[in-house]
């Protein structure tokens, strides 16, 4: 596929939320758009919570049954600090200085991820060509047909009932063989990745390393093979949920556009800002618990439009896209419950199954 381009804006809808929300920090005495205390604490939380599990896993003399709910507590600490942490930080909004931007991004490469290409994965690719078959390497998931330009296989009739158990080996297929797939082909879904410098190189594979023997070898030398597995195998099925699920609601959903490039120019129908209005949506926005363990990923129409602001801005920000897509006429997404998201996923999965 030729370079895939987006038309000059036709409208000022982009000009007129910007120059709002900008009106919204004056206003309100906000000097920056990066994190502030509150995404620190959530810091403290998420890590200390990952090293409590982790320590007592390892060194907790209980039944297997406890160690196993270990596991799973550790995923699920594993999936916050991605969620929080990394996904602010990898969009320079964690803090107003680059390193420590760069510093906390690199908590990716700590639990067994790659910084490197995840930044040109998602934030370059994903964000800029959203719900783009061929191109968004967020929406290219093996074994399931996510748009209708895919090929159908005979078993993709079945995809909305197995689809929840390829997501639980989302996380081990990513630490074990998606970036090392990029790595040794140098792209991303047939995109050139950019290319690594000796330091990235160092950091990518290190980092492997390490990540790999501390979270998946040497619990298993610990506790044994037969009690090692299964909590790894635990780790990775709720890591592996927890991540599909909140990425896959927030693009992978009925009522939203799954748009073709003309044929030929490669050119799109809508400009950026609007584009990405109508391909994101929303889940859950009123639930506040769920907005602070998943980093503001529930409102993902915010993020799109403004992914260098930190996901703690996102609730008081959600009224004034509201409001601004009514006022442009465009077709906002938002999904009153996590249930209602997730029911909409497998809708969707089983109608591009059958078509």
């Amino acid at each position: 596929m030729n370079q895939v381009k987006f038309p000059k804006p036709q409208t000022n809808f982009f000009d007129t939320l910007k120059n709002k929300v900008e009106d919204y920090f004056v206003r309100n005495n906000i000097k920056k758009k990066t994190g502030n205390q509150k995404l620190y604490t959530k810091t403290y939380v998420f890590f200390g919570s990952l090293i409590l599990f982790y320590m007592l896993i390892m060194f907790l003399s209980a039944h297997p049954i406890l160690i196993l709910f270990l596991f799973a507590l550790e995923g699920l600490a594993l999936a916050g600090i991605g969620f929080n942490i990394m996904h602010d930080a990898a969009h320079g909004s964690y803090s107003s200085k680059p390193w420590v931007n760069n510093m906390m991004a690199h908590s990716l490469d700590m639990i067994g991820g790659s910084t490197f290409y995840w930044k040109t994965k998602h934030n370059i690719i994903h964000h800029t060509f959203t719900n783009i078959g061929g191109v968004d390497d967020d929406i290219e998931i093996p074994f399931m047909r996510t748009t209708e330009q895919q090929e159908r296989k005979w078993y993709h009739r079945f995809q909305h009932i197995y689809s929840l158990l390829l997501y639980c080996f989302q996380y081990l297929f990513w630490v074990f063989y998606a970036d090392f797939k990029k790595y040794f082909t140098g792209k991303i879904n047939g995109i050139s990745a950019p290319k690594m410098k000796t330091g990235d190189h160092f950091i990518f594979w290190i980092a492997k390393v390490l990540s790999i023997f501390v979270l998946f070898v040497l619990p298993i030398m610990i506790l044994g093979w037969k009690v090692g597995l299964m909590g790894i195998a635990v780790l990775f099925l709720v890591t592996g949920v927890s991540i599909s699920m909140v990425f896959q609601m927030a693009h992978l959903v009925e009522e939203r556009d799954f748009p073709v490039p003309e044929a030929g120019t490669s050119k799109m129908e809508d400009e950026w800002a609007i584009h990405q209005v109508k391909t994101t949506a929303n889940f859950a926005t009123r639930n506040k618990f769920l907005t602070w363990v998943l980093g503001g990923l529930n409102f993902q129409v915010e993020h799109h439009l403004f992914p260098r602001i930190s996901h703690i801005h996102y609730p008081a920000l959600n009224k004034i896209v509201k409001e601004t897509c009514t006022e442009f006429k465009l077709p906002y997404g938002e999904f009153n419950t996590f249930r209602g998201a997730m029911l909409s996923h497998l809708r969707l999965l089983r109608s591009l199954g059958r078509a």
